[in-house]
């Protein structure tokens, strides 16, 4: 008896289901691909329990006949391919025939479609990848689909999923990456019959990056005239240096109407940005690539997020130069930050919109008895306007104030938590523009932020509002301090995990510190704080705060004393 048997049908769609229906988000993604594929110019998506309990797709498309709806359901039934040739020239956003069985294997689905010419539509049940009913029913031109129970057949699969509001999150930002790709087509996200979102069809893609992005921050893109290559070409907008980020999620690029992601677009626009960009910083960018399907395999990945460029180093040169020539005319220029003012503890700072520093109060009277006093220094300068250079009795000692910041205001953050943390409300709350899967994090931790002394929570859409922050920190400009926060709670190095107590405190006190000028005059000060902490010779990620060169070991250096 042979070992080797072909799969049933519907084992088959199974299996296949597992590369291309990853979770709820997958889903919206080849359902509403098919619905720009049949030209629909109205595309609505409505979904109930993070779109586990429901996920609905609703176009104005061409709408299929019975016959063409029944062979949907067939395993690599497509109308996009005819011969091996046409994959060389593939133009729409579908083109294997797998994804509507492979939903349809996984989910309860009901699939309602008609044609504008057809007097009825064709309404077709299937449950678990089996076809129950197949019946005339009455619609409107186009078609329908929905997905209800998604895995009920597959429980090791759906005890994967992550929290409702998570996958939700994802399905929204899917969504968003369509309407950026079809800025000509009304996009509709509807979730637990709450409408999310209702983006009309705009004649120009900058108007719908401004409908997704806002007014205000899209009054700052830069444009990025349409550039021509053999083959290719490239336009879009990038947003200043000054609002680039550690991850990559605010770059959308989009291929032939295809959203992607590739290595050449992205090291060409870190190529275009050079000279402009922190070491690790990524910036923000909108891009339409425009190709000749024969240079590019769209056939790489089973969701088709990657592709394969033939010519990826052209690919890459052509966004590099288109970039750095937006940016030539209109060169960005970082102000210089006003000078501080010395503050007194009579006179507390208070935010004002217009001094970008942050300023660290002085400690109150009712402070603690110093634990210990600041080593005898000779202050001599400043290295670089960086580092402070000071004597010792022994030989050379390097300071680094914003270390000594850090661990400062970390202590403090500390201690005010045992006593109960003290905050400050802001007059006017800061409103921020998010992902809404970043805004889904941070509504979870908004309890863990809180007790930190931030306060956070909806305002509406995907905009966070915070009300309060630590009344140890007060700040020039408390938007882009709040700004840095985010990026580090959410992107940085250590953004997996929930937010801790103490991982929430040293990222505070690291962006605060950030945004302090080293000043020699406060030097002296500053150290006799410092050593009021428990940890003074660390900042508050380990790294230290001063640094003392031996004079044996200086004069090793130089070869005194030998021989």
């Amino acid at each position: 008896m042979p070992l080797v048997k072909v799969l049933p049908d519907i084992l088959a769609s199974q299996v296949a289901a597992g590369e291309v229906v990853e979770r709820p988000a997958s889903v919206v993604k080849e359902l509403v691909e098919n619905s720009l594929d049949a030209g629909a110019k109205t595309v609505t998506v409505d979904i109930e329990r993070g779109g586990v309990g429901l996920i609905r797709v609703s176009d104005d498309g061409c709408g299929m006949a019975r016959e063409d709806a029944l062979l949907s359901l067939e395993r690599h039934a497509t109308s996009k391919l005819r011969t091996a040739a046409d994959l060389a020239s593939v133009m729409t956003l579908g083109f294997r025939g797998e994804a509507v069985p492979s939903i349809a294997s996984v989910a309860k689905f009901r699939m309602l479609t008609r044609r504008a010419e057809d007097v009825s539509g064709t309404e077709i049940i299937v449950d678990g990848g089996k076809v129950r009913d197949v019946r005339d029913a009455g619609g409107a031109p186009g078609t329908v689909i929905e997905a209800r129970s998604l895995f009920f057949n597959m429980p090791a699969r759906r005890k994967f999923m992550r929290a409702e509001s998570t996958e939700a999150a994802h399905v929204e930002q899917q969504i968003r990456l369509h309407a950026l790709a079809a800025p000509g087509v009304r996009f509709r996200f509807r979730k637990d019959d709450k409408v999310v979102f209702d983006l009309p069809g705009v004649a120009n893609a900058v108007d719908r990056v401004r409908q997704l992005i806002g007014n205000e921050l899209g009054g700052e893109l830069v444009a990025m005239p349409e550039r021509l290559a053999p083959g290719m070409s490239v336009s879009g907008f990038v947003l200043p240096a000054k609002h680039a980020r550690k991850g990559r999620r605010h770059q959308f690029v989009f291929l032939n109407g295809r959203p992607i992601e590739d290595s050449a677009v992205t090291k060409g626009l870190a190529e275009g940005f050079r000279g402009n960009l922190q070491e690790g910083l990524h910036p923000a960018a909108w891009l339409w690539l425009e190709m000749e399907p024969q240079l590019v395999d769209v056939n790489v990945h089973p969701a088709k997020r990657e592709v394969r460029f033939h010519r990826p180093f052209e690919v890459r040169d052509l966004i590099s130069q288109t970039v750095a020539e937006c940016l030539r005319p209109n060169p960005v220029k970082r102000p210089e930050p006003p000078q501080e003012k010395s503050t007194t503890p009579e006179t507390r700072p208070t935010f004002h919109p217009h001094q970008p520093d942050l300023v660290i109060a002085p400690p109150a009277e009712a402070t603690t008895t110093p634990k210990r006093r600041a080593p005898d220094f000779r202050i001599i300068g400043m290295l670089q306007e960086r580092y402070v250079i000071m004597e010792s009795s022994d030989g050379l000692v390097l300071f680094d104030p914003k270390a000594a910041r850090e661990r400062i205001l970390f202590e403090r953050i500390f201690n005010e938590r045992k006593d109960g943390m003290e905050t400050q409300s802001l007059l006017v709350p800061l409103l921020f523009e998010l992902d809404p899967r970043d805004l889904d994090v941070l509504l979870r931790e908004r309890v863990a932020l809180l007790e930190a002394g931030i306060e956070v929570e909806a305002f509406g859409g995907n905009t966070l509002q915070v009300r309060s922050l630590p009344a140890c920190l007060p700040m020039g400009d408390p938007h882009g301090f709040f700004d840095d926060l985010l990026e580090e709670l959410l992107h940085g190095p250590a953004a997996a995990g929930r937010f801790a107590f103490d991982r929430i405190a040293k990222a505070v006190a690291m962006k605060a510190a950030q945004r302090v000028t080293p000043r020699l005059g406060e030097a002296a000060a500053l150290l006799e704080e410092l050593f009021h902490c428990d940890l003074p010779y660390c900042g508050a990620d380990g790294r230290p705060s001063l640094t003392e060169y031996n004079r044996k070991d200086i004069d090793r250096r130089f070869g005194i004393g030998r021989g």
